[in-house]
């Protein structure tokens, strides 16, 4: 006889941050995502996940990977958004070197996140390439998706 599994809970491990953050630029959320993993060693994949007020509701380290590469799936992406019900995301990841220009693989990747995120009905606003300083590269304003 073949054993079936039941899902009984999807655990999400809750921290409570005082701050209260609204996004209403790239330069705000690029912020937010220095603040959370501007100065890690590694390349961390971050999830925003904002109400329709774009006010964050929650936050997420997807991915943590090594020093230059990140691979990350939709399906990590969007587990928090859904599970917080969010109306979109913002996501970025860092680049330990400092340099916030975006590769070829961080294009393809969010081009797939948005097309997931359309399918979903969870909108991806922008894609953020940071460094510890905040400084960034927004790939919507780069027009690499729409």
């Amino acid at each position: 006889m073949e054993k079936i599994y039941e899902i009984q809970r999807i655990k999400q491990v809750v921290q409570e941050v005082e701050a209260r953050y609204i996004i209403r630029c790239p330069e705000d959320a690029a912020r937010v995502a220095a603040h959370f993993i501007g100065d890690d060693d590694r390349e961390v994949f971050f999830v925003m996940c904002l109400n329709t007020k774009n006010e964050v509701v929650a936050v997420h380290r997807c991915h943590i990977g090594s020093l230059n590469a990140s691979i990350v799936h939709p399906r990590e992406v969007f587990k928090a958004a859904i599970l917080n019900n969010a109306a979109s995301i913002i996501v970025a990841h860092q680049h330990p070197s400092g340099d916030v220009t975006p590769s070829k693989e961080d294009v393809e990747m969010t081009r797939r996140l948005a097309e997931a995120g359309r399918i979903l009905g969870i909108e991806v606003l922008d894609h953020l390439v940071i460094n510890y300083k905040a400084e960034y590269t927004s790939l919507k304003e780069r027009g690499f998706f729409s």
